[in-house]
């Protein structure tokens, strides 16, 4: 597992891989960044797939900063796009989105520009599961205006802390929340924040009834944040949808079970 670089937009853009060959699989963080999905890298890989989790600009460890209108979940959608065009991903891909980058994942596989064949959700936003309280706050310009780098490192700790649920050392967090000591993506997470909207899941349900693409969701039964009973009503309401259950594990089932993570997403996106 490797971190590196390209240009998007002129600014540099980071992202975790395994530089290998097979069929390529993009991974989404929400308001989290790439470090969500570092556990089950290397599962993927083993089972002969190149997988590529993107850090969003200025989220993680990318250059640039987000606003409101760039942060949408369409506008996202499109800059992974030209993201995959600037690593020369141009065929068929499989894409698996976690938090606010799940709802980016399914304006992908229905509505483009990639050729998504595949689509993976882990503990994902969908239909009107969010945002979640503690998002939603940040769509009060007042409530942005007030909040300091401190604040929303404090803030961030919290969550973290909750989803990470019994995987929590201190040694963990603080890996976590080490691109919040930076103000700029301080500001890039409140804009992403800002612009969580429902309607941007809602919107997509139709076409998602009329989709022949296999799907699978991966959900950590314990999550506060995005329930399971969400997981289970998608897999119910839309078709060729799977739905793997892991008990005991929260928002990010990647840390508490990865080798469970990884074998579900292989299975998916190996199975012809």
């Amino acid at each position: 597992m490797t971190r590196a670089e390209t240009e998007v937009d002129g600014h540099r853009t980071s992202y975790l891989t395994v530089d290998r060959d097979g069929p390529v699989v993009l991974l989404l963080h929400g308001t989290y960044w790439s470090r969500v999905w570092q556990p089950v890298l290397d599962g993927l890989a083993d089972a002969g797939l190149r997988p590529v989790a993107v850090d969003f600009p200025g989220m993680g460890r990318s250059d640039g900063e987000l606003d409101p209108q760039t942060a949408a979940v369409p506008a996202l959608a499109d800059w992974v796009g030209r993201f995959a065009a600037a690593l020369g991903i141009t065929g068929p891909v499989g894409v698996a989105g976690h938090d606010i980058g799940g709802g980016v994942a399914q304006h992908l596989a229905v509505r483009g520009p990639l050729d998504v064949r595949r689509l993976a959700l882990v503990n994902a936003v969908m239909f009107d599961s969010w945002p979640v309280p503690g998002v939603a706050r940040f769509r009060d310009p007042a409530v942005v205006a007030a909040t300091t780098p401190e604040d929303l490192l404090a803030s961030r700790r919290e969550a973290v802390t909750t989803a990470l649920g019994r995987a929590a050392t201190e040694q963990l967090i603080d890996d976590y929340l080490e691109p919040w000591h930076d103000a700029r993506v301080c500001r890039s997470w409140m804009a992403m924040a800002a612009a969580a909207d429902a309607r941007f899941t809602t919107d997509l349900v139709p076409a998602l009834e009329q989709s022949s693409l296999p799907k699978v969701l991966v959900w950590g039964e314990d999550d506060g944040f995005q329930k399971v009973e969400y997981a289970e009503r998608f897999a119910a309401q839309i078709p060729h949808t799977g739905l793997v259950r892991i008990p005991g594990a929260g928002h990010l089932p990647m840390e508490n079970e990865p080798g469970r993570v990884a074998g579900a997403l292989a299975d998916l996106f190996t199975t012809r």
